[in-house]
């Protein structure tokens, strides 16, 4: 499509022209507009969002904008209404030379969507330069003796500008000697030369000024002028002659400098002074100039300075051969530079998205690459690719674009950044390349719930812990970053015995360190099982749960409980009646006690720290029996008191004491004077009346015993060679006495059979097994009892709340 777009009178030089094509899927049009030079800045060229169909009303949110790839900007978008106007001075003689088409070529990206449109705009010359001439006024010896028709090479002026702007001829001043001949090089360039028309005569004139006009073809056009100073000479009639007319020659660039270019040759039939030649460059451009030299005798050409392919591909240069005598003939030099790949390409980051989200979907754009190469052909085409093992790769596009894109998924825990290095190589010989890194950082999502070093802990907490103590401290880990990895600890709400958790445990929020809310007793509870969450500060949270299993340690915190012998009023023990006629090693009684303490805490240790007649009973240590260590004597007392030391194992050991009154007799009517000879203290006379009660029914059951002994010996004596055999033990009644939970083995209550033998004169007690319930692990069993029992036979004195007793056969 063709567009024109008029200007006002000030700006009737501009015609500017609007080609829009296919061109790619990316670079889906090309707009070419056309421009004349030297334009103000801000000069209107085209309306750019409209020509490539872009919504005017949304033009902002193309965020349409020009690559400069380093490059200067000849021109400038205004990003509210698609314009495109002139930013910069365009000097097209600057930009171009001498070139016949004169384009600046740019690209313009669109963001969203990413597109990239190639824009072209055509810059049209205007008369603004005036021919000129190199070397200024012209110098020239001439042989009096030249022949008519002679031709004088005066050179040309050069115009920066093109097509009729440039020169188009030249015009001399009318003179009787010259005329002027206008010839055409193959280089394009326009030469004057001085044709002779009258023969010269030095005698009548030794020289004469003549001036050169130059003139373009603008409107109006423009001149440059030269002044020609001609100096004759005496005759020199035969010219140096070059062997060839023009000399072409091709030239690596990179050729080092002082290298031979060629070598000219000239011959002249003269001689003397007047075949002597001398070489030189004339009217040679100042870069042709600046690169080679010329040795004025052997005619050589040789490289003064680097030459580059990509800065000019072609030299002419023009030769003078000068003999003694003045004489002159001249030859071109065509010097055509071969391109070598001597330029690496370049990697130009045109855009680039980092940090990078690790949850980007594959093929999500991570960097948009413009590479380029100076060289030509083979030495300018240019492939690029990844270096090394990553989730990314890299897409061509026309026009020399790439696209870097993902090719895999993100993952920031284990690679949070990447640097990626993209490597540029052309297919020169030997090939050059260019390495560019690009770092490329990955953001973090919230794709880590936090982790336990293990899903079970275990902690030990003595008992009798004070509150507000730390018992554990737990932590969990989370590879993710900031707010994401940020971890607050909870307790997972559950109720231990119909209370909630909270009043047991809490835990710090922050650093995970579990608190004792109250003060553990081992007897009532040995272990609790707590729920403990983790949960990240991403969103949404995650988090992850793990069990810690507190166990409670038994202290020594419970002294020794005596079962037997129960205590009485004020602490006194019952008595308990001996026989008289015992023998050593006779089984008293059994002291029985317990410790609600666990493992070495409940060992227990009997000890008899007083008695009456201290040689007279020995007490086991470990199992509390009470024996006779000799036999009764006549001088001991008949009561006899002892005083027995329950001691645990515990560290400090705690200990407990028992009173136990003996009263040695053969039956109960002897015993009981002494019984009744103990002092009374008032509190005990008070109930003076109720033991009297109780022993009025205590003689009328002796005396009913007593009787149905006698029937059941005479029984035993007919039927049985035994005399007397222990009743059984009496069932559990419900007013066993209750033992407290959780006793090691082997400190528990025993039931007693006290049987007396009148024959044997030998009375022993039998100890049945015991029976233990053991507390659970977190519900605490507060109900488990131990029952102590008596044989039939048994007489059990009790007060309110104390339980034994000694049974007689």
């Amino acid at each position: 499509m063709e567009s024109n777009h008029k200007k006002t009178e000030s700006m009737k030089r501009q015609v500017p022209f609007l080609l829009l094509f296919l061109f790619c899927p990316i670079a889906s049009k090309q707009i070419h507009y056309s421009i004349q030079e030297e334009m103000e800045v801000g000069t209107f060229v085209g309306n750019l969002a409209k020509d490539l169909g872009l919504t005017t009303e949304k033009i902002t949110d193309y965020s349409l904008h020009i690559i400069s790839l380093g490059k200067k900007q000849y021109f400038t978008i205004n990003t509210q209404n698609g314009n495109l106007y002139v930013n910069d001075r365009i000097d097209r003689e600057g930009i171009c030379g001498k070139n016949a088409l004169c384009l600046i070529n740019f690209e313009v990206m669109v963001e969203n969507p990413l597109n990239i449109f190639h824009i072209t705009v055509e810059i049209q010359d205007i008369n603004d330069n005036a021919p000129h001439f190199i070397n200024g006024d012209i110098k020239m010896e001439i042989i009096e003796s030249t022949l008519l028709g002679a031709h004088f090479v005066l050179g040309y002026a050069t115009d920066p500008d093109t097509g009729m702007n440039s020169l188009q001829n030249y015009h001399l001043m009318p003179n009787p000697y010259f005329i002027l001949e206008v010839r055409e090089g193959e280089d394009g360039y326009k030469y004057a030369e001085l044709v002779l028309s009258k023969q010269l005569d030095r005698e009548s004139e030794y020289g004469f000024n003549l001036i050169l006009m130059a003139l373009d073809g603008g409107k109006p056009p423009q001149t440059g002028t030269a002044k020609i100073w001609v100096t004759l000479i005496d005759a020199n009639d035969n010219s140096p002659i070059f062997t060839e007319k023009v000399y072409k020659v091709n030239l690596k660039e990179n050729v080092p400098k002082g290298s031979l270019v060629i070598q000219v040759k000239a011959t002249d039939k003269d001689e003397g002074s007047n075949g002597q030649i001398s070489y030189n460059f004339r009217n040679i451009p100042e870069m042709a100039d600046q690169k080679f030299s010329i040795h004025p005798v052997n005619g050589e050409i040789v490289v003064t300075e680097h030459l580059d392919f990509e800065e000019t591909e072609m030299y002419i240069i023009t030769i003078e051969a000068r003999d003694g005598g003045g004489l002159v003939s001249h030859c071109s030099v065509e010097i055509k530079l071969l391109d070598e790949n001597d330029n690496a390409p370049e990697v130009i980051i045109v855009s680039i998205t980092s940090p990078i989200s690790e949850d980007s979907a594959v093929e999500t754009l991570v960097a948009l690459l413009n590479v380029n190469d100076k060289d030509s052909g083979e030495n300018g085409i240019v492939t690029c690719l990844l270096q090394g093992n990553f989730p990314l790769k890299i897409i061509s596009m026309p026009n020399n674009y790439y696209r870097l894109l993902t090719d895999g998924p993100l993952d920031r825990e284990s690679t949070p950044e990447y640097n990626i290095t993209i490597i540029a190589t052309d297919k020169g010989t030997p090939p050059l390349s260019t390495e560019k890194t690009i770092s490329l950082k990955i953001s973090d999502i919230n794709d880590n719930s936090p982790t336990f070093e293990k899903s079970s802990y275990t902690a030990f907490v003595p008992e009798n812990n004070p509150s507000g103590t730390s018992i554990f401290r737990i932590q969990a880990s989370d590879p993710d970053l900031e707010g994401n990895a940020r971890i607050t600890y909870s307790l997972l709400q559950s109720n231990i015995q119909e209370l909630p958790l909270s009043s047991y445990f809490s835990i710090n929020s922050e650093t995970g360190i579990i608190y004792a809310q109250r003060s553990f007793d081992y007897e009532q509870c040995q272990e609790f099982q707590v729920e403990v969450r983790a949960q990240d500060g991403g969103s949404p949270p995650l988090s992850s749960t793990a069990t810690v299993k507190v166990f409670i340690l038994d202290q020594n915190d419970k002294s020794p409980q005596i079962l037997y012998p129960s205590q009485g009023a004020e602490g006194s023990a019952l008595f308990e009646m001996v026989p008289r006629s015992v023998e050593e090693g006779y089984l008293v009684t059994k002291v029985v006690a317990v410790d609600a303490d666990s493992g070495h805490n409940a060992w227990l240790s009997y000890h008899l720290v007083q008695a009456t007649e201290p040689g007279l009973f020995t007490i086991g240590v470990h199992n509390g029996e009470i024996r006779t260590s000799r036999t009764f004597l006549e001088r001991d007392a008949l009561k006899q008191k002892l005083v027995i030391l329950v001691k645990d194992n515990g560290q400090p050991p705690l200990s407990s004491t028992v009173s136990l009154n003996l009263v040695f007799a053969e039956n109960f009517q002897e015993a009981l004077p002494e019984i009744n000879s103990q002092p009374r203290d008032p509190a005990y006379q008070s109930d003076i009346q109720f033991y009297l009660v109780l022993a009025l029914a205590l003689i009328s059951f002796l005396f009913l015993l007593t009787v149905i002994l006698a029937i059941l010996t005479k029984f035993q004596r007919s039927g049985s060679p035994k005399f007397l055999q222990c009743f059984g033990p009496v069932p559990h009644s419900n007013n066993a006495v209750l033992f407290p939970p959780n006793y090691e083995e082997g400190t528990l209550p025993y039931s007693y059979q006290l049987c007396l033998s009148s024959e044997s004169r030998i009375q022993e007690f039998t100890f049945p097994a015991s029976n233990v319930q053991t507390a659970g692990n977190i519900a605490c069993n507060r109900n488990s009892d131990v029952l102590l029992t008596a044989d039939q036979g048994n007489i059990l004195n009790t007060e309110m709340d104390k339980a034994g007793g000694v049974s007689f056969c």
